[in-house]
Parts: C-alpha cells; structure tokens; sequence
C-alpha cells in the first residue's frame, strides 16, 4: 500500500506527517483505520477521562513508538538495522563500524597489491612475452 506516494513501512510507528508527536496518524496507518476517527476518539478520551491520564498515555506512546523511517525500507536488512539501530543506537554504531572497517582492511590490502614494486612486473610478464620480439 502506498501513502502519499511512498510504501507505508509494516509495524506501529509514530508518523513524520501527524499533527501533535504522530501517534494518532501511527495508530491509524498501522490498523489500516481513518486518521480522522483516530483522533476523534483520542479527542473523546480526553474529554472523558480527564485532560492528565489520557495525555499521560498520549506522551508514553509517543515515547514508546519507533519514529517512522525517513527512507522506505528496500530489503529485509534495511528493516532489521533500521530497529536494532532504535533500540540499542550504540550497537548499531558498533555494527557500522566494524562493517566499515572490513571494507577499509580489504581495500588496503588491494593498495598493497597493486602499490607493491612487484606488481607492475608481474602485470608485464602474464601480459605475454611477445611485445619484446624484433
């Protein structure tokens, strides 16, 4: 299902478009409900409960809720490092990190091949033999 263009990412997330922290919009996309009676029950309990409990439970979902991801997910790694990145921020990082410090050990090992004074040579001598003959 698209929304405004985009694909609605799966799960319970406060919205980037709502009104007051996005729960209600979050609420509604993932039950597939409408946004305006989302809020017009939020508006009721209120109402009905008093102004202190119910904003109490408003404000703990909108800390509880994950924000909706800026970019939609395009694999199934997106979604998984787009969570474990908001649940444990230092472990996500620490992922990153090593992830990037992977590549940068490969890529120097490639510069130490090709830099090495070797390597001109031996390109020359696989290259063939025949471009010396007169």
């Amino acid at each position: 299902m698209t929304l405004e263009g985009r694909e609605r990412p799966s799960g319970l997330y406060r919205s980037r478009n709502g009104m007051i922290f996005g729960v209600c919009r979050g609420v509604a996309e993932y039950l597939d409900f409408s946004v305006f009676w989302c809020r017009v029950i939020a508006v009721a309990c209120f109402l009905f409960s008093g102004l202190w409990p119910a904003a109490g439970v408003y404000v703990l979902a909108a800390l509880l809720m994950k924000p909706e991801p800026v970019v939609p997910f395009q694999q199934e790694d997106d979604r998984e490092f787009y969570d474990s990145y908001m649940n444990s921020r230092g472990l996500a990082i620490h992922r990153l990190k090593r992830t990037f410090d992977n590549l940068d050990r490969r890529i120097r090992r490639i510069e130490d091949i090709v830099t090495a004074r070797d390597y001109e040579w031996e390109n020359r001598l696989n290259e063939g033999t025949g471009d010396h003959a007169g």
